[in-house]
């Protein structure tokens, strides 16, 4: 008997402080549905963007009543983390920062070991996967999870309440997610962005 394969996400935070799981059934090959996960923009949907433009609102306030000039940038996305790892079943993104704060305070990563090697006071650690299985002939079982790994006592104090008001509005995303990639992959068009 053949010894379980650990998950990719459990080489980067194997006991999270924080944690949310989904997972969708999808009536498409394996390597299909990762891949469509893989190349998932987060941007193209709409809820999504209204979302962070909500989050971003307390920053953008902040610097018009600073009256501090306004630099285009571009919204927080899919595109602020990097890819820490990815084989034929999981795809592994990290982010690090002090996400509480109104501009997320990010820590720039190179990879998977500048993730893992990353120990600032202060921060916390995400790291968001997909992940697929087989379930049956052409159905793969297509799930997501982010885990939260809070470096020390102070971030993990900063990062509750801030869980806490973003994990609905998270959850909903991801549940969206889902259901684009599953749609995209049984064939169907993705939602108008």
């Amino acid at each position: 008997m053949g010894e379980a394969m650990m998950a990719l996400i459990d080489r980067y935070v194997p006991i999270p402080h924080y944690r949310e799981y989904h997972s969708a059934s999808v009536r498409a090959p394996a390597d299909t549905v990762i891949a469509a996960a893989a190349a998932y923009r987060t941007e193209s949907d709409a809820f999504f963007r209204g979302m962070i433009a909500l989050r971003e609102l307390p920053m953008r306030a902040r610097r018009l009543l600073e009256r501090r000039p306004i630099e285009p940038q571009p919204p927080f996305g899919i595109d602020d983390f990097t890819l820490l790892q990815r084989c034929e079943n999981e795809v592994v993104f990290g982010l690090a920062g002090r996400f509480w704060r109104p501009d997320f305070d990010l820590v720039p990563l190179s990879g998977g070991q500048d993730f893992l090697d990353l120990n600032e006071p202060g921060i916390a650690k995400l790291a968001l996967n997909f992940a697929v299985r087989a379930d049956g002939s052409d159905v793969t079982m297509l799930s997501t999870e982010t885990r939260v790994l809070c470096v020390d006592r102070a971030a993990r104090r900063r990062f509750a309440p801030y869980w806490l008001l973003i994990r609905p509005v998270s959850g909903l995303i991801r549940r969206r997610t889902l259901g684009i990639i599953r749609r995209t992959c049984e064939g169907g068009a993705a939602p108008a962005a």
